[in-house]
C-alpha cells in the first residue's frame, strides 16, 4: 500500500478507537491491538518524516521539558460559576433571575441541573480545525499556555471533524478520572511520595508540570461543553466532535 494512504487510514483508526476508549469507555480492540496500530504508524512517519503532520496521534506527547508557562489572552472572559451552599443561596439565585428576565414571582421558571466535574477549567484554542493551543482560566482575562500538556490529554481531539473555517475556542474540564487518581496514589506511596489529596488538586498540579511526558502518564480526561467562536459570541457546542 502507498505509505501516505496506509497513514492515513492508521490515523483514523487510531482516532477512533481513541474516542471509543478515552470519550465513550466503549474499546473495540485490546490495549495490545491498539499499541500495534500506533507503532506502525510511528515507524512509517519514521520513515516518511515529510508526512509527518502536527494532528498525527503520535504527535501528542513531546519527550522536551518546557521551560516555563506563557501567559495568553483569552477570546472573551473565562468567567467563573458562583456557589450555593444552601437553600436560602438557591432562592436568592431565583430571585435574581426572575429580575432579570423580567418575571413575576408565581410564574414558573425551568431550570436544568448537573453534575459538575471538579477538574479546572481549560480553553482550547482550534483553528481551521487543528488545536494550536491549550489555555488555563488563570484570572479570566488571561490563563497560562499549557498547549504542551493539553495535547497528550487522550480524550483531546488534536483536530475537529467537520469544524468551520477559522479559529474558535472549546472550553470545558480537564480532570482525573478516579481510577487513575487512586491508581497514581499507590504509585505515589510505593515510592514513599506525599499522596494527593483530592483528584481535583492532582489534576490541577498535573497540569502545570513542566515536563509533558509526566502529565501523559497520569492520564487525565477532558469534558468539554462550550464554544467561542472567533468574533467572542458564546455558543453552546451542538455535536460531539469536540469531546
Amino acid at each position: 500500500m502507498d505509505p501516505l494512504a496506509r497513514i492515513t487510514e492508521l490515523r483514523a483508526q487510531i482516532r477512533h478507537h481513541e474516542e471509543r476508549y478515552y470519550i465513550h469507555n466503549q474499546p473495540e480492540i485490546s490495549d495490545e491491538e491498539f499499541d500495534r496500530l500506533l507503532h506502525e504508524l510511528e515507524a512509517l512517519e519514521a520513515e516518511h518524516p515529510d508526512l509527518v503532520t502536527v494532528d498525527s496521534p503520535t504527535q501528542r506527547v513531546s519527550g522536551r521539558p518546557i521551560e516555563g508557562f506563557a501567559t495568553i489572552e483569552h477570546l472573551a472572559p473565562m468567567l467563573s460559576l458562583d456557589n450555593a451552599y444552601d437553600e436560602d443561596d438557591l432562592r436568592a439565585f431565583d430571585e435574581r433571575v426572575r429580575r432579570g428576565a423580567g418575571v413575576g414571582d408565581d410564574a414558573p421558571v425551568a431550570y436544568v441541573a448537573e453534575l459538575k466535574i471538579d477538574g479546572l477549567s481549560i480553553a482550547l484554542t482550534y483553528e481551521n480545525g487543528s488545536l494550536v493551543r491549550g489555555a488555563t482560566r488563570g484570572d479570566g482575562i488571561r490563563g497560562e499556555d499549557v498547549t504542551a500538556n493539553v495535547r497528550t490529554i487522550r480524550a483531546i481531539p488534536l483536530s475537529l471533524r467537520g469544524a468551520p473555517p477559522g479559529r474558535l475556542e472549546v472550553r470545558g474540564e480537564i480532570y482525573l478520572p478516579r481510577a487513575s487518581f487512586e491508581r497514581m496514589n499507590r504509585e505515589r506511596e510505593d515510592s514513599g511520595e506525599p499522596l494527593f489529596a483530592n483528584p481535583r488538586n492532582a489534576a490541577a498540579g498535573t497540569m502545570r508540570n513542566l515536563d509533558p511526558a509526566l502529565v501523559a502518564r497520569r492520564r487525565l480526561s477532558s469534558f468539554t461543553y462550550h464554544v467561542i467562536a472567533e468574533d467572542g459570541v458564546s455558543r453552546e457546542c451542538q455535536h460531539r466532535c469536540c469531546t
